[in-house]
């Protein structure tokens, strides 16, 4: 084995010196995405992976009261009796709720199915699993069957649980150093563009009608089937292919392919480096790397940013956001035109970021984010007690909840998908996915159950605004800055990090002198 991964090494490194250097290296990022098939990659990954996760989460809202329509004439047709109010009530419920719980169960494969099948085979099966939910759902309606409905939706779950870890796992694997970044943040932008695709097509001038509600929550299957037919003639990740796979000729190849020709020296460094750092500590299962004090402030300081993140009132946003701006005030029938503008100052916001975070950096990205979404989320809080004063107050509350989303999008939601990929080695990155994939689709699940029940509270906007101020102090003091460093020199500012004058690492080692 040993020997197998030494003879690898050195083909890799007899290809690294015989590499020439032609492009300058100020030029080098805009040289890689232009040079090679990375951009392609990066959108055939994007309309299969997050594109998915963010039409589904805005595509149900506009055909809810005919599905809860389809649902009584379901019932009765079957029953031959109209379903109590509860009834429907609870089926619904089911197909609101089903789409997180496939989500958990998904983000949970992650590990398992990655490690047998690689990222570019578990991509295609899982945009497989994305049409046959598509099928059933279509057919649902001709089937006069509420539980196909339920049962797509599970599928629907499962394939955004798995291609969202997969798709910005993938990414964080063809990027190199210097873009890192900004590919990465490419994760993102597909989740509010397919938002913005879930509430065009909901517009009833397009498909938002009654007849038309099973074809509108069927669309994103279009995307599923480019990325099965096109990503088969695109390369494997990189790293994956020398780290995991050991093999340095398919990695040579499927660089040349990506990234063309140049230096890629500090690339294939920090390759190696990780290698050898894997070798001496072997790849952790979820619960061990739970256990692992050396990650402890990885895993804390994605589970405080995740946390917040659904806590900041963003998933509610995109959930909610008819009731919100219902609640605001709004004019029913002016909503889905806000909706619109929402979601189209969210791209813009989070194509700006990707210019911007290569050159800010992650951590002021974050924390100014947070700090504004908090100072915003408190000036709603005051509108929306003095709405009934006057008939522009409502527009007032609408354009600070506008721009707290571009706030998020512009900062946290950007850059805390970056620095998800690169605070993990690549031993530990899949044990971490399936972690803080598990406690993101919780905390999604949790948000969808209570806040139906708070929105007629204006003040549950003050709990979005200390959870906004929290994750700014934090990321602030205790977040390491990750922007142009190896993995190896994140994880050694991690294990550097004290409070109060003592380290994880530290208790670690007195207890084993003990």
């Amino acid at each position: 084995m040993h020997r197998h991964k030494a003879e690898n090494r050195a083909v890799f490194l007899s290809y690294i010196n015989s590499t020439t250097l032609k492009i300058h290296s100020s030029k080098m990022p805009m040289a890689i995405i232009t040079r090679g098939n990375a951009l392609f990659l990066i959108i055939i990954l994007g309309i299969g992976g997050t594109f998915q996760t963010g039409y589904h989460s805005t595509g149900l809202s506009s055909p809810s009261p005919y599905i809860r329509r389809f649902i009584n004439s379901s019932w009765y047709d079957r029953y031959e009796e109209t379903p109590p109010p509860q009834t429907i009530t609870m089926i619904w419920s089911l197909i609101v709720s089903m789409y997180a719980a496939g989500g958990l169960f998904g983000a949970v494969s992650v590990k398992l199915i990655s490690g047998m099948l690689g990222r570019k085979k578990v991509m295609i099966c899982n945009s497989c699993i994305a049409i046959v939910a598509a099928g059933i759902m279509l057919t649902s309606k001709g089937a006069k069957s509420y539980e196909m409905i339920i049962v797509a939706r599970i599928l629907y779950g499962y394939s955004a649980g798995l291609g969202g870890s997969i798709h910005l796992m993938y990414l964080g694997e063809i990027s190199p150093r210097k873009i890192r970044g900004t590919v990465t943040l490419t994760s993102a932008t597909f989740v509010s563009l397919g938002k913005l695709f879930g509430q065009i097509f909901g517009l009833s001038e397009i498909l938002g009608r009654e007849e038309l509600w099973n074809i509108v929550l069927c669309v994103p299957a279009f995307f599923s089937v480019v990325q099965v037919i096109v990503l088969p003639f695109l390369p494997e990740a990189p790293r994956y292919l020398f780290i995991e796979k050991g093999d340095a000729k398919a990695c040579k190849k499927a660089l040349q392919s990506l990234w063309g020709q140049g230096d890629y020296k500090q690339e294939m460094d920090e390759m190696l480096a990780e290698q050898a750092a894997i070798e001496a500590a072997p790849p952790k299962s979820p619960l061990q790397l739970l256990r692992d004090r050396t990650v402890r402030w990885q895993l804390l300081t994605m589970s405080i940013i995740y946390c917040c993140n659904h806590l900041s009132g963003i998933t509610a946003i995109s959930t909610f956001s008819f009731d919100i701006f219902l609640e605001a005030g709004v004019p029913r029938d002016k909503i889905r035109y806000v909706t619109l503008g929402l979601g189209i100052s969210e791209i813009i916001t989070y194509i700006s970021c990707g210019l911007l975070i290569e050159h800010t950096g992650r951590r002021p990205l974050i924390w100014g984010g947070y700090g504004f979404m908090s100072a915003c989320w408190v000036l709603v809080t005051v509108t929306l007690n003095l709405k009934d004063s006057s008939y522009w107050v409502p527009y007032i509350s609408a354009s600070l909840i506008i721009l707290s989303t571009i706030f998020f999008s512009g900062g946290p939601g950007g850059a805390t998908q970056t620095v998800y990929s690169e605070i993990f080695i690549q031993s530990n990155r899949l044990a971490a996915f399936v972690l803080i994939g598990t406690q993101r689709w919780l905390f999604y699940t949790l948000v969808g159950l209570v806040f139906p029940f708070l929105i007629n509270a204006s003040y549950c906007f003050v709990l979005f605004a200390c959870m906004c101020l929290l994750a700014s102090l934090y990321t602030f003091f205790l977040l390491p800055e990750t922007k142009g460093k190896t993995l190896l020199e994140i994880s050694e500012e991690f294990k550097a990090i004290t409070v109060c004058g003592k380290s994880f690492l530290e208790e670690k080692r007195v207890e084993t002198k003990l």
